[in-house]
């Protein structure tokens, strides 16, 4: 990541695809079988790499995000557009 990238707008299907690589990297599995629409429970995503998540979407994102977000917004799409949005900041 660039200090140009930080906190940069993103486009819904940027913000997939970075999600999609964050979760595959994870969950160890190669991004084509992350599907957008599967809960990411459903891929072994723990409340360890939740944190680690949660973490980096703060960091790309400039939002807050924490790690239960993951459980209330459970696929990539939901997560896409929750930080698409802003983040639910005010």
């Amino acid at each position: 990541m660039t200090p140009s990238s930080l906190n940069a707008p993103k486009s819904f299907a940027e913000t997939t695809s970075w999600l999609i690589g964050r979760v595959a990297y994870y969950v160890r599995l190669p991004a084509e079988e992350i599907a957008v629409d599967v809960p990411l429970a459903d891929y072994g995503l723990d409340s360890v790499y939740a944190f680690s998540l949660s973490a980096d979407m703060e960091d790309e994102f400039g939002v807050t995000a924490d790690p239960t977000l993951l459980w209330d917004l459970e696929t990539v799409t939901a997560l896409a557009e929750y930080l698409v949005n802003g983040g639910g900041q005010e």
